[in-house]
C-alpha cells in the first residue's frame, strides 16, 4: 500500500510545473496588470513644485488625451525616457509629470539641465503613487478626455514603447 505522504512532492512538483508553464505563456509575461485601468484616474494628493505651473484632478478630466508621468531626480531611467517625453510635447501631447518622493532642488535642476516636456508639474511624498498603483519611477498612464486611464506603462518610455503601447493607447483614448 503506498502511503498518501509519500505521493505529496511529486503532486507539489506538478502543481508548481503547471503553475511556471501558465505563467510563462501569458499573453505580456512582462505587463504588470493595473487595477486602475478603465477606472477614473485616482485622487490627487500632492503639492506644487515651485515655481513651476502644477496642475489637479479637474485639469485631468478636462477633454482630451492626456499623459501622466510619474519621475523622479534620482531615477537613472526617467533620465534615458526624458528625451522621448519631450519629442511627445513637442507633437503637443499634455503631460503632466508628478516628482516622486524627490528633493525639490534637484527636482528643479533635473528639468533645468533636460528641459521641462510637462505642461503641469507636482510633488508627491509617496500617497497618490499609492493610490495610483506605482510600482517605481518612471511609469506612465494614458487617460481620455474624461480623466480615466486607458494605459498604465510601468519603465522608461522608449520609442519602440511609444509606437507599441502609448500610441495605440491614445488612439483609444481619443474615441
Amino acid at each position: 500500500m503506498v502511503k498518501p505522504l509519500i505521493l505529496l512532492p511529486p503532486v507539489l512538483f506538478a502543481g508548481l510545473a503547471a503553475l511556471f508553464l501558465l505563467g510563462m505563456n501569458r499573453d505580456d509575461p512582462d505587463a504588470l496588470p493595473s487595477s486602475i485601468e478603465g477606472q477614473a484616474a485616482p485622487t490627487l494628493t500632492v503639492t506644487p513644485l515651485e515655481p513651476l505651473p502644477g496642475f489637479d484632478a479637474d485639469t485631468l478630466a478636462m477633454p482630451g488625451v492626456k499623459l501622466v508621468n510619474y519621475w523622479a531626480s534620482w531615477c537613472a531611467p526617467c533620465r534615458v525616457e526624458h528625451p522621448n517625453l519631450e519629442a511627445l510635447a513637442a507633437e503637443g501631447v499634455p503631460i503632466y509629470g508628478i516628482n516622486y518622493k524627490d528633493d525639490p532642488a534637484k527636482a528643479l535642476g533635473f528639468l533645468e539641465e533636460l528641459g521641462n516636456p510637462y505642461a503641469g508639474v507636482m510633488a508627491d511624498g509617496g500617497r497618490t503613487a499609492l493610490d495610483w498603483g506605482v510600482y517605481g519611477v518612471p511609469e506612465t498612464f494614458v487617460l481620455d478626455g474624461d480623466g480615466n486611464v486607458v494605459l498604465r506603462f510601468a519603465g522608461p518610455v522608449t520609442q519602440r514603447v511609444i509606437e507599441e503601447r502609448i500610441r495605440p493607447a491614445m488612439e483609444r483614448a481619443a474615441e
